[in-house]
């Protein structure tokens, strides 16, 4: 069975591919790798050839979405497996730098995924300027089909469940961290949020800072959240996307079906739940996470 097993790109349309290509690298400090001739750029964390795409359009949203596929199938036999499953298709060659060949198709809830096997890494490291987080950690989308979405994600491409909040949103897992996608319910296609991976709460404390020395003020947090149990902080990139920057989220045991303990854990041991509410701390925001950035991004759609 083919089975993802890692978050490798997400790909922004923008109005305004100088201003979010300056975000991803001089306030998040990752490395322009490439700018290709049809005016994308191509960032990277610090190992993969991108794990950010901007691209030039009239209309800013997120494109698309890279997730790389493991165990011995060619991606040839995956797309035999999803036309099986009655999943259309296309497989593309040198479509994009770095990945030599690529199947292209559409999820339920209508992103445009890309299922890759290989991508090259000219490993351009850590810099020293900027956020600097570890990784591309997650993305939140939401959708107007959230059961047929999710069930595709499991039952598909082999992701794990593994917490809900309420009836709005699925927390899914193609690998040990505790979220990789999340699914909400929606009246229309949006992206929620974008995540990345910070290394500590002084992390935190210091990526604060930087983003207020940029003008870019924290809307949410930092707070632990419930499901996942991160430390997390919100704020936008200047296309107005929600930033999620996390650290100490949970991992999750498949074998098990629980998180590794921790001692702030409210179960020992930790399995997959439905929480109510976003702040494990019973903080109050005055910023409404959920309902503002829907509301928003309706309006923007």
């Amino acid at each position: 069975m083919m089975k993802v097993f890692k978050l490798g790109y997400a790909e922004f349309c923008t109005k305004d591919v100088k201003a979010l290509t300056n975000y991803y690298t001089s306030v998040m400090g990752f490395t322009l790798v490439e700018e290709a001739d049809n005016g994308k750029s191509y960032i990277s964390s610090g190992v993969d050839h991108h794990n950010i795409v901007v691209a030039p359009s009239d209309v800013s949203h997120l494109n698309k979405v890279g997730w790389q596929v493991g165990g011995e199938m060619t991606l040839q036999e995956v797309r035999k497996q999803l036309k099986e499953q009655g999943i259309s298709s296309e497989l593309k060659t040198d479509a994009e730098p770095g990945i030599s060949e690529l199947l292209e198709l559409q999820d339920p809830g209508g992103t445009i995924v890309n299922l890759y096997k290989e991508i090259d890494m000219p490993t351009p490291g850590y810099r020293e300027a900027g956020i600097v987080p570890n990784k591309l950690g997650h993305i939140a989308i939401g959708v107007k089909n959230a059961k047929e979405t999710v069930d595709f994600y499991k039952h598909v491409l082999g992701f794990w469940e593994t917490d809900k909040i309420g009836d709005l949103a699925t927390f899914l897992t193609c690998n040990s961290d505790h979220h990789t996608l999340n699914i909400l319910q929606s009246k229309r296609p949006v992206m929620h949020h974008i995540a990345f991976e910070l290394r500590s709460f002084e992390h935190h404390k210091d990526s604060s800072d930087k983003l207020s020395k940029y003008g870019l003020p924290i809307l949410w947090g930092p707070s632990r959240h419930t499901a996942g149990h991160n430390i997390a902080s919100y704020h936008k990139d200047p296309d107005q996307h929600y930033i999620e920057l996390f650290s100490d989220l949970d991992v999750y045991i498949p074998e098990l079906d629980y998180m590794d303990p921790r001692p702030w854990h409210e179960n020992l041991p930790q399995r997959p739940r439905v929480w109510e509410s976003l702040s494990y701390w019973g903080t109050d925001f005055n910023h409404d996470l959920v309902g503002i950035v829907m509301q928003e991004e309706e309006v923007k759609k």
